[in-house]
């Protein structure tokens, strides 16, 4: 049985069921209640804490339920709790191997220019001429 299949079997979407498997959400009392809704051979104690055997002693026709495990891969209902998916957020982000970079300290210098004089002006006229003044040294 793929997982779609599943997920139509106990009544929710195939991306809820996808979610749970990946390890994205946990399964909600709702969907564990529809899981032994639909599984009733399937013990509500190995659903819920883990404990036990995970099928009860129901009459072996299973009410039209087939027999053993739900999945070959990603079973949700794995008992041992180690596969951990690798994008989970508990994971440890490794450490960067670039060094910092150095400070850079910049430095401003203010240079004294020596004080200005003046050489020159020129006044010029509307009619096109200028006169042309010089400081006496």
């Amino acid at each position: 049985m793929t997982a779609a299949q599943f997920a139509d079997k106990i009544g929710i979407s195939p991306s809820s069921l996808s979610h749970i498997l990946s390890g994205r959400n946990n399964p909600s009392l709702e969907v564990v209640m529809k899981i032994h809704k639909a599984c009733d051979y399937i013990s509500l104690d190995w659903l819920l804490y883990g404990e036990g055997e995970m099928e009860t002693d129901v009459d072996s026709d299973n009410n039209g339920s087939f027999p053993g495990p739900l999945f070959d891969e990603n079973s949700l209902f794995a008992s041992n709790g180690t596969n951990v998916p690798e994008y989970r957020k508990e994971i440890e982000v490794k450490a960067s191997t670039i060094p910092p970079k150095e400070i850079v300290r910049e430095e401003i210098k203010y240079i004294e220019k020596p004080a200005r004089k003046i050489t020159e002006i020129r006044i010029f006229f509307d009619n096109g001429t200028y006169e042309t003044f010089r400081p006496e040294k």
